[in-house]
């Protein structure tokens, strides 16, 4: 599915089940929640903390849709073209950052790698 098929399938589920878009305000807060949970999932499978009872049966690609669910519908209600948008960021990143990560001695492989 493509970014234009997502925005597109998200604002028709909106239409039909959803009843109308939350406002860009609450969007934002939702966002910032569900990233939250996307951050809890990867600091108990990733990092050091141990898991609750409630972290049972979550899973990384569930949360991280959540978030593009969200993003989505950011995108829709705001009048931005995620596909042409994210085009120009990959364009933008490339002509900046072409040589950048290359150049950090922070990312060069570690003695055995």
């Amino acid at each position: 599915m493509s970014l234009e098929e997502a925005q597109r399938a998200v604002d028709a589920w909106i239409q039909e089940y959803g009843v109308r878009y939350f406002s860009p305000l609450t969007n934002m807060a939702i966002l910032t929640e569900e990233v939250g949970e996307v951050a809890r999932l990867m600091a108990r499978q990733y990092g050091d903390q141990s898991s609750k009872p409630s972290d049972e049966g979550r899973q990384l690609g569930d949360e991280l849709a959540d978030v593009l669910w969200v993003v989505l519908c950011l995108a829709n209600q705001t009048g931005v073209d995620l596909t042409e948008a994210f085009a120009r960021n990959l364009e933008k990143k490339t002509k900046r950052d072409a040589t950048r990560h290359y150049d950090n001695p922070k990312l060069r492989p570690h003695e055995g790698e």
